[in-house]
């Protein structure tokens, strides 16, 4: 992965972000100096010698399917964390349940000091995040599952309330007059897609129909997304649920010659030119490089100071809607890969 700094500030509009875990952490940062620990300025820009504090290794598994852009943001933040905190971190994903928990059951076996997991298949993992406490190993939930994080012992969850983003999206379709929006599910059986989509029920005026595809098989997924819009003329809105499948859907929109507006979550570089183009309308951002930083850095933190954060409550990255306004400041961030 590429070295990179952390994102400046970004005005968004939308729902309210709490992230007071950055602010915390480089305030840490900065105060370290005499047990060795760099300055804040160092840890943003990736230089320096990092923390003097003893070598940690750091495993994280991910639900994430081949060729997820999202995650290569998740992992550029833990990457930069790492760097300024003596950590060796190691990732693995797979998008199957059964192999995050045997993933997660070889971190465990290689005595890593923490571990940071994603709950998008919650009882497939149950086990083995478990296994993973008995035997002393600290576990952080980032992206998904936060309503189980604490029941399932982590010290805290790094992410965005997916119903609460869902619903954020629910009552931006309503400001611009939508009536019937398709939600697309690009992985059946994760939780957080789901809570998505019941969200944007919950919160939109108008009806919502769920369509299932394969997200890591781009030319089904369009077929599936230009079918749906050809036999149904009453879908004017597309929510897609990741940014790899923004750009599918724009396509299967064009092909289908439906005029539906298009929102997503979640970004990247592509998905930015497409809000540049008007192609989509906004995006919910949920700061997956925070993620990757947060969770890396309260681990370090919590080995090296005790510390946790949230007090028994999920640590906000997110929602905040972004929309072509913002594309100035975006297409910097995306470009160095922390947005």
């Amino acid at each position: 992965m590429m070295g990179v700094r952390t994102a400046g500030p970004l005005t968004v509009r939308g729902v309210a972000v709490r992230s007071a875990a950055l602010l915390t952490t480089l305030a840490l940062a900065t105060g370290c100096s005499a047990s060795g620990g760099q300055g804040a300025e160092g840890a943003a820009s990736g230089s320096g010698k990092g923390a003097a504090t003893p070598r940690m290794t750091i495993g994280m598994v991910s639900h994430s399917g081949d060729g997820d852009t999202f995650w290569d943001i998740v992992q550029n933040g833990a990457e930069q964390a790492a760097a300024k905190d003596n950590v060796k971190f190691l990732y693995a994903h797979d998008k199957e349940g059964a192999q995050q928990a045997a993933l997660i059951q070889s971190y465990i076996d290689q005595k890593v000091d923490g571990l940071i997991v994603t709950l998008a298949k919650p009882q497939a993992v149950k086990a083995a995040v478990r296994k993973a406490e008995a035997q002393g190993i600290p576990v952080i939930t980032i992206n998904s599952g936060g309503e189980l994080s604490r029941a399932y012992g982590a010290l805290t969850h790094i992410g965005q309330d997916e119903s609460v983003a869902g619903r954020a999206v629910g009552e931006e379709l309503n400001r611009r007059h939508r009536r019937k929006a398709l939600c697309v599910v690009h992985e059946q059986g994760n939780v957080s897609l789901e809570d998505r989509c019941a969200g944007v029920r919950k919160a939109f005026r108008g009806t919502v129909e769920n369509l299932d595809v394969d997200g890591t098989n781009a030319p089904a997924s369009q077929s599936s997304v230009e079918a749906k819009l050809q036999s149904d003329k009453d879908i004017d809105a597309i929510v897609t649920l990741g940014a790899p499948m923004a750009a599918i859907s724009v396509k299967a929109k064009e092909e289908a010659g439906s005029s539906a507006q298009l929102a997503t979550f979640d970004l990247n570089s592509a998905v930015v030119k497409l809000l540049k183009a008007k192609d989509v309308t906004f995006a919910v951002d949920q700061q997956p490089y925070l993620q990757g930083y947060e969770a890396v850095d309260l681990l370090w933190l919590h080995k090296a100071n005790a510390d946790v954060l949230g007090g028994g409550r999920p640590v906000l990255t997110g929602p905040a809607l972004v929309t072509e306004k913002d594309v100035p400041k975006l297409t910097a961030y995306t470009g160095r890969g922390t947005r």
